[in-house]
């Protein structure tokens, strides 16, 4: 964002951007239940969703998966220990450099992802109004 002259804020500025974070949390709070319900933690579907998500492969290295969850890789080596033991991610050693470790899932992390998922697309199609661009106009420029 450039720091060009803007006008202030007005009432509506505020009450969208108070709209859009009180449903964005809402979003939030039925995807940590769903996730919950599955018997999955909400960071643990984030990993099985950025794994299946990641561009061009479903698989990813630590620091790919520390970057999209926005986080210490420690705290995702941690975190892929756990599903693992779960059965739901497996760890290959990259053949190109032994450094590195590819995470990708499993059948049962397939199958679990599937679910929550199809859960997760009903409920962002439910709020689809609220989060269209042209909620937040308010926040362009102005002439």
């Amino acid at each position: 964002m450039t720091k060009s002259k803007q006008a202030p804020l007005s009432k509506a500025d505020f009450e969208a951007l108070s709209e859009f974070r009180h449903q964005l949390r809402r979003f939030l709070r039925f995807s940590e239940d769903a996730a919950q319900a599955e018997g999955l933690t909400p960071q643990q579907y984030q990993l099985l969703l950025h794994l299946k998500g990641y561009p061009g492969r479903e698989q990813a290295t630590i620091g790919e998966l520390a970057a999209r969850l926005q986080t210490q890789q420690h705290g995702v080596v941690a975190l892929v220990t756990r599903c693992e033991a779960a059965g739901l991610v497996t760890r290959t050693p990259n053949e190109q450099d032994r450094r590195q470790v590819f995470v990708s899932l499993t059948k049962a992390g397939e199958q679990a992802l599937q679910r929550l998922a199809a859960l997760h697309r009903s409920e962002l199609q439910s709020l689809a109004g609220v989060f269209q661009v042209a909620n937040i106009t308010a926040f362009n420029d102005r002439d």
